[in-house]
């Protein structure tokens, strides 16, 4: 058994057809089926049952397809392992970032890199944390840094480097609203309201955290009328209107944090996200010890 011949049996597996896989592995079709018979002779059972001019796996076909598919990725990180070692101070670091982590992370790592590894090709993606994770899956990215929280749990993805942050309400110096926190009793959600709300997209969970604290207006699809992915654009509004930024704390210092009655008990849940047995960039320490460092109230 050889990875040539898993290769041949994935190609099969995906394509059903001997002709297409063929065409797809720069192979002849005769060698393809020489290659999966002999595959099948090796574990004494069929693989593939012929259905019309479709080849579909057999029930021990898709057992052995899911190893294969196992032992050709490991196969590959070992291959990736080795030229990413050899590449030593180049290479490549290919980051995801969700809003507020990037808020935080994105210019100090880009300053860091211009710095001290000038030799190494920096690529920072923004978006939604769905959108990341499809990257990070395709191996278009190396490492993501989003709000656990609007992460879906699933056995390839390991998180680490996790990071409690409060998210609040806040606006600039001079607003009516912080005038009115020395008439007693805080801010109330209606007061808020007043006024245009800004923030990035928000989970489920942040969502549910606003309607248990203020009521079904809170809802981000009702309140938040200034909406986008870039935090440091929402930080600029808030600083020259009267809107209202709706982000954790330390995304905006300068801004004046609301008393908020009740409180919003609210945190973002910030962590690294790579592929489970997947070999790590050699400058994923540089991104992990930088978030470490700054994803902090």
């Amino acid at each position: 058994m050889t990875l040539v011949q898993l290769r041949h049996l994935i190609s099969l597996a995906d394509t059903g057809s001997f002709s297409a896989s063929a065409q797809a592995m720069h192979l002849t079709q005769p060698a393809l089926s020489r290659s999966i018979r002999a595959l099948e002779d090796e574990l004494g059972l069929p693989l593939f049952d012929r259905v019309g001019r479709r080849n579909e796996l057999t029930p021990f076909g898709k057992r052995v397809l899911e190893r294969a598919r196992q032992l050709v990725l490991d196969a590959n990180e070992l291959h990736d392992s080795g030229r990413l070692m050899g590449q030593a101070e180049g290479g490549e670091l290919r980051v995801g970032m969700g809003s507020g982590p990037g808020a935080m992370l994105m210019t100090p790592l880009l300053m860091r890199m211009a710095e001290r590894h000038p030799k190494v090709r920096v690529v920072v993606a923004r978006g939604h944390t769905d959108l990341l994770v499809q990257a990070l899956r395709a191996r278009t990215l190396d490492a993501l840094v989003v709000d656990a929280l609007s992460l879906k749990p699933a056995p390839d993805l390991k998180l680490d480097t996790v990071r409690e942050m409060r998210g609040v309400f806040m606006c600039r110096p001079g607003h009516p609203l912080v005038r009115r926190k020395g008439k007693g009793g805080g801010v109330r959600f209606a007061d808020v309201q007043r006024y245009p709300i800004a923030s990035t997209p928000l989970s489920d969970q942040v969502a549910a955290a606003l309607v248990e604290a203020y009521g079904p207006q809170a809802h981000p699809a009702s309140c938040v009328t200034l909406q986008c992915e870039e935090v440091a654009s929402l930080v600029d509004v808030a600083s020259r209107t009267d809107a209202v930024l709706l982000a954790i704390r330390a995304a905006a210092p300068k801004l004046v944090e609301l008393d908020m009655r009740p409180a919003l008990q609210r945190v973002a849940r910030f962590a690294m996200v790579t592929l489970a047995r997947r070999t790590e960039a050699p400058a994923l320490p540089i991104l992990r010890e930088l978030a470490d460092a700054l994803l902090r109230d």
